[in-house]
């Protein structure tokens, strides 16, 4: 039993094969969206209707449509749970000991005392660099945790977060979606990554002050604006040098650390309008923010480090994992731990159009090298860490409470496991039966216009998985095809899906329910959803008609 999957199944029409292989995505969005139902309700009939159109429509044997939705349910499982479930363990692991308030107060005095200001720090910055090291949610989860710490109300928590998890996907976890670009078309990564770095720059300048109209609304645009631009222009800027210059790798470490610079210097001369207004508008107590003099009298520098030590001993673990490699090399050695699997049945019988089993149905056990394990260790030393230092018994933890944690925050977020699963179940049966690659081919038939809609397909393909790297891995090949029958540089809409997916990634079914989660809006979703999904539709519209004009010698000029 073989299976080759085919993008005109049905009455030999890509068009019409299209346009059935979007049900599972209509119906999960239809029923998140509008019809209002828990998200691992939507979830379960977005499968159903998957595992139908695969059958029915596609032809794929129900044997191995059954199989493929278990590889995906099992990659929903590990890694990307394990991820979310460590990323909001280690939070609490903070809040247990006490530390977590301390963390509060030096955000305070980064921020200036301005909630939306430390927002943006947060968010877009420590979330950039979490970005770089980490990716596949973790980002989206630890952030959110902080922000809801720092007072902000959980929709507004998850919307800037998600929001602000956009500009640095493209070169997130090492730019590993620019190097998976790279070697399925053949296409230089670095020189993909050059072209990249001349897009999503644009949104980075704008981006943080997207996060004030969603924190304070048109006050806080006018209030703070100044000291948002500057944040937006410093990562932007150093987005593009380090892109083309010097390492597409580091690009997102550097521009995370130059922009949270840039904004702690500027705020030494310029203070934004408004900080105690704006407070009282978000409900935010005075008390919860504790102003300069409290900041200044209570929190020593010993103090400080403690309360910092968590998140900076995860950039030293992941950086280590990503980039050590000085007399021993680490990443070697985590990647070779790893245990890949052949996934039983489907490994041997889902064939490319080369004859020749697909990559995607190998499994990638990385039980030590994964984001997820990695936090975990980091979490294990975080309580360790604070139990033996408690400040004379201020704050007191005990190392085996922290330990069951883990489980308590489990049991917590178990609806949330299982819509991670099914929508990961949804993304491997739509990729293996052939609907997603079938959605692509028939955007990629426009011709000339294809370079507006190319930013779409990478939209398209990060929404379904959560990951811009799997949608460079199901349309890098076809962009770069695509721009050689139309006579488009192939380089740019390659780029050009891999930007676009950066917008995509915040209305993942994947992403929102991490968001829900760490935000304490189980369930819900489709509010968060229909907080976010214009301003992904205006964002990627800006991306489209941006690579249409370097497409043309209008703009052809950014183009290295």
């Amino acid at each position: 039993m073989t299976f080759t999957p085919v993008t005109d199944p049905v009455a030999g029409s890509v068009a019409v094969s299209a346009l059935i292989g979007l049900i599972p995505l209509v119906t999960f969005f239809v029923l998140l969206a509008i019809v209002k139902t828990k998200a691992h309700v939507a979830g379960a009939f977005a499968l159903l209707a998957a595992l139908v159109v695969a059958v029915a429509a596609y032809n794929m044997p129900p044997a191995l449509a059954g199989l493929a939705a278990s590889q995906g349910a099992v990659f929903g499982a590990f890694p990307v749970f394990w991820i979310v479930l460590a990323a909001v363990w280690l939070y609490q692991v903070t809040v247990l000991s006490g530390r977590f308030e301390d963390l509060r107060r030096i955000f305070d005095r980064l921020g200036d005392g301005d909630l939306r200001i430390q927002a943006i720090l947060i968010a877009f910055c420590f979330g950039g660099l979490m970005e770089a090291l980490a990716g596949f949610g973790a980002p989206v989860a630890i952030t959110a945790t902080m922000l809801m710490a720092i007072g902000l109300k959980p929709l507004r928590a998850a919307a800037t977060v998600l929001v602000a998890n956009t500009a640095p996907v493209a070169f997130g976890a090492i730019a590993i979606p620019i190097t998976t670009a790279g070697a399925l078309t053949g296409i230089p990564a670095a020189h993909i990554g050059s072209i990249v770095g001349r897009q999503t720059p644009l949104l980075a300048f704008v981006v943080p002050l997207l996060l004030l109209l969603i924190v304070d609304g048109w006050r806080g645009l006018k209030d703070a604006w100044l000291p948002a631009l500057v944040t937006g222009l410093a990562f932007g800027l150093a987005q593009f040098l380090c892109s083309n210059y010097f390492s597409y790798e580091l690009t997102d470490v550097v521009a995370s650390l130059v922009g949270l610079g840039a904004a702690i210097l500027f705020l030494r001369v310029v203070k934004p309008r408004g900080s105690a207004a704006a407070r009282e508008r978000l409900g935010v107590a005075a008390a919860a923010v504790p102003g300069p003099g409290a900041t200044e009298a209570s929190l020593t520098t010993a103090r400080t480090w403690m309360a910092l030590f968590p998140y900076l001993l995860v950039i030293v673990v992941f950086a280590a994992s990503k980039l050590w490699k000085l007399g021993v090399d680490i990443p070697a050695a985590l990647a070779a731990t790893d245990v890949k699997v052949n996934w039983p049945v489907l490994h041997d019988a889902i064939l490319g159009a080369d004859g020749k089993p697909v990559s995607s149905t190998v499994y990638t056990f990385q039980w030590l090298s994964g984001p997820g394990t990695l936090l975990l260790i980091s979490g294990l030393i975080i309580a360790a860490v604070y139990s033996r230092f408690d400040d004379g018994g201020r704050f007191r933890l005990r190392f085996p409470n922290a330990v069951a944690e883990l489980w308590r925050t489990f049991v917590k977020m178990r609806f949330a496991a299982l819509t991670i699963v099914l929508v990961l179940a949804i993304a491997y049966v739509m990729n293996l039966s052939g609907q997603t690659v079938a959605i692509g081919t028939w955007l990629a038939g426009t011709g000339a216009a294809f370079a507006f809609l190319s930013p779409i397909l990478g939209w398209i393909g990060t929404a379904v998985t959560g990951s811009d790297t799997s949608a460079n891995a199901l349309f890098a090949k076809l962009q770069a095809t695509a721009g050689h029958a139309a006579g488009i540089d192939p380089s740019l809409l390659v780029a050009a899906n891999t930007s676009g997916g950066v917008v995509g990634k915040l209305i993942s079914p994947q992403n929102l329910a991490i968001a829900a989660t760490s935000v304490g809006m189980d369930g819900q979703e489709s509010v968060i959803l229909r907080k976010v999904l214009w301003w992904s539709v205006g964002m990627l519209l800006v991306l489209c008609a941006l690579v249409f004009l370097q497409s043309t010698p209008v703009l052809g000029w950014m183009l290295p």
